[in-house]
């Protein structure tokens, strides 16, 4: 059974300037939170974020994180479709036009759907203490 397809947790972008970068979207849009880490920059809108990287000696490279119901299968999946898992603590593959789509598993991440749009996808999943506490942490979950 393939996995299923949840939804997207955050997209990941370079940019030229973090400041700039930061300026621009917090000037023009309301984030619910901006958090900075060397290089880096997370707008954050509630369970959802955007993070910004500076082009340079980091790493990171665009990519968006996609929200499955299993991780596993999404990696037996992909794994049999002969479809490349790149090296890095993350899971990330690439698409066939070589954009980078990093896999998340639902219960493991802050990103949320609401019981009634789950059920209406014909999904039950749940969240992990830890997926919880980070929620809790920015106020959405009690």
């Amino acid at each position: 059974m393939k996995p299923r397809l949840v939804g997207i947790n955050h997209v990941a972008l370079q940019v030229d300037d973090i400041e700039e970068a930061v300026a621009f979207y917090t000037d023009l849009f309301q984030p619910t939170a901006v958090s900075r880490i060397p290089g880096a920059a997370f707008l954050r809108m509630g369970d959802q974020f955007l993070a910004l990287f500076e082009r340079g000696p980091r790493t990171e490279e665009p990519h968006f994180g996609l929200v499955v119901d299993d991780k596993e299968a999404a990696r037996r999946t992909l794994e049999e479709a002969g479809v490349e898992v790149l090296p890095g603590p993350f899971f990330d593959v690439r698409d066939p036009s070589g954009n980078r789509v990093q896999i998340v598993q639902y219960d493991e991440v802050q990103f949320t759907k609401t019981d009634r749009i789950l059920s209406g996808m014909g999904l039950e999943l749940g969240k992990s203490e830890q997926a919880l506490d980070e929620l809790r942490d920015l106020g959405l979950a009690d």
